[in-house]
Formats: structure tokens, C-alpha cells, sequence
């Protein structure tokens, strides 16, 4: 079972987005077969990466900090769930669980789905 120490400075928003993180962990799991894409939304950017548990190893990474132009949240989602699938699809990985990380499925998480989806991933 996995416990995730909160400490009191932490804030509420922040302390039930972990608790979510943990009960979404319990039954969310990366194989060799269907790795997991993580997906990590701070306040400026957004970060994608697809893992396998098995061996507790990165595969594929993809960040909005690597684009030189100014771009809205939702069109740095968009382009980084693109990136990450082109790169997964490169390795020859196709098949995804997606682990959204106690983030609301809404918005710029929604929109990095919706991308890598098109883009050719399957979850």
C-alpha cells in the first residue's frame, strides 16, 4: 500500500489531489505490453510521460518546455500529447494505460488525451 506523507503546509487542494494520485495508483499499473502515460500539469506547463512499472523506467518523455513559441495552455497540451505519441509510436508503442495523476479529467489534461489519441495511441 502506498502512503504519500502530507505535511501541514501543505494545502487542501494539493493534499486530495494526492489522495486521489494514491486510489488512482492502486489500480492503475505500466506493463511491458501497455505502459502507463503519466501526465503532470503544473501552473505554466505540462508534462507526458509513458513508464513501465515493471522495471520503474521512462520510455518516452515530452514537455511544454521544449517549444520555442508562446502558445496557450490548451495548445501546449495539444502539441505535447502529439509529441509523446509520435515518440511512444517510434518505440513501437501503441497500446497505453492513461494515469491522470488525481488531475480532473477536464481542460489541458482532456486535451493532451484527446491529442495523443488522434495521434495513434490506444487507451
Amino acid at each position: 500500500m502506498m502512503k504519500i506523507k502530507v505535511k501541514r503546509r501543505t494545502d487542501a487542494k494539493r493534499a486530495g489531489r494526492l489522495k486521489k494520485k494514491i486510489r488512482i495508483r492502486k489500480k492503475v499499473n505500466g506493463s511491458p505490453e501497455r505502459p502507463r502515460l503519466c501526465v503532470f500539469r503544473s501552473l505554466n506547463h505540462i508534462y507526458a510521460q509513458v513508464i513501465d512499472d515493471t522495471t520503474a523506467t521512462t520510455l518516452v518523455a515530452a514537455t511544454s518546455l521544449d517549444g520555442g513559441e508562446k502558445l496557450s495552455g490548451m495548445d501546449q497540451a495539444k502539441l505535447v500529447g502529439k509529441k509523446v505519441a509520435e515518440a511512444a509510436q517510434a518505440k513501437q508503442i501503441k497500446n497505453v494505460v492513461f494515469d491522470r495523476n488525481g488531475f480532473i479529467y477536464h481542460g489541458r489534461v482532456k486535451a493532451l488525451a484527446d491529442s495523443a489519441r488522434e495521434s495513434g495511441l490506444n487507451f
